[in-house]
């Protein structure tokens, strides 16, 4: 079993690699399950809308996670509490529409959670989340209500993310990092089992300041002229992790990072 995990989908240079690649990547590589995290897929670079939440589902994306820009396009709201494959961060503060936390089954029988977090440090203000998964381990048990756990962890700070992957060692296949946009070189399997990287990356253009037109950022920070953030328009990279899940155990086999097109595919 293979699960393919693409980090945040930022504007129309993101989406248009995801889809116009999906399908023949999931080939490729032999892809049995592909989670996306599709917060900033909006052409403005924040939010999603219903439109690229389907465009998602019919390129190959079987669960969209999200982040702290998950409101940021109104619509979605609506659209969430009715898209069982479209999550939010769990402890957002309640109540919110949509949930945090669901499992799918696949053709194959195999049921696979997934769970939506998202850090306290640098970021807004939502439940504690270590106080929140406490309560969803206690709650929910890796081949007992699922054959496999998925961790999306929304947040800005390294060690919460490390601290989180330790925290579910063990008790989930694959914890993986989103948000900073920039892809770590830390894929490894922790000592209990669980596959980890700190950051998947983004999909989107690396021309740029985290996937953000990069005159326009510069001229931000040096407090010159300059509008909104708004998306770089070239040429994207797709990147994430690949995980190898062992059904018997649900714990992780083998994890390596994933990167594909654009200027990263040539470093």
């Amino acid at each position: 079993m293979r699960i393919l995990f693409l980090g945040d989908v930022v504007g129309i240079s993101g989406c248009s690699k995801l889809m116009s690649n999906l399908l023949n990547e999931i080939k490729l590589k032999k892809i049995d399950f592909v989670i996306v995290n599709g917060e900033n897929a909006a052409h403005q670079g924040v939010g999603l809308t219903k439109e690229i939440c389907n465009d998602f589902f019919n390129c190959g994306v079987d669960v969209i996670t999200t982040g702290n820009h998950v409101w940021d396009q109104k619509e979605i709201m609506e659209f969430i509490d009715k898209e069982e494959r479209l999550l939010r961060p769990k402890n957002l503060y309640e109540p919110a529409p949509g949930k945090g936390f669901n499992i799918y089954n696949t053709k194959s029988n195999i049921k696979i959670g997934v769970l939506n977090l998202m850090g306290n440090v640098f970021m807004k203000k939502c439940e504690d989340v270590f106080e929140v998964s406490e309560k969803f381990l206690k709650q929910y048990k890796l081949k007992e209500d699922y054959d496999l756990l998925v961790v999306d962890f929304h947040g800005e700070i390294t060690s919460e993310k490390n601290a989180i992957g330790h925290f579910f060692d063990g008790k989930a296949t694959l914890v993986v990092g989103t948000h900073t946009h920039i892809p770590t070189n830390d894929a490894r399997i922790l000592k209990s089992g669980t596959g980890y990287q700190t950051d998947a990356g983004m999909c989107g253009d690396y021309d740029s300041v985290i996937g953000m037109n990069t005159e326009n950022s510069l001229n931000r920070f040096l407090k010159k002229n300059s509008t909104k953030h708004f998306p770089a328009l070239g040429e994207a990279t797709l990147c994430g992790v690949i995980v190898d899940c062992n059904i018997e155990t649900g714990l992780a086999n083998n994890i390596e990072s994933y990167i594909s097109g654009g200027q990263l595919s040539k470093t």
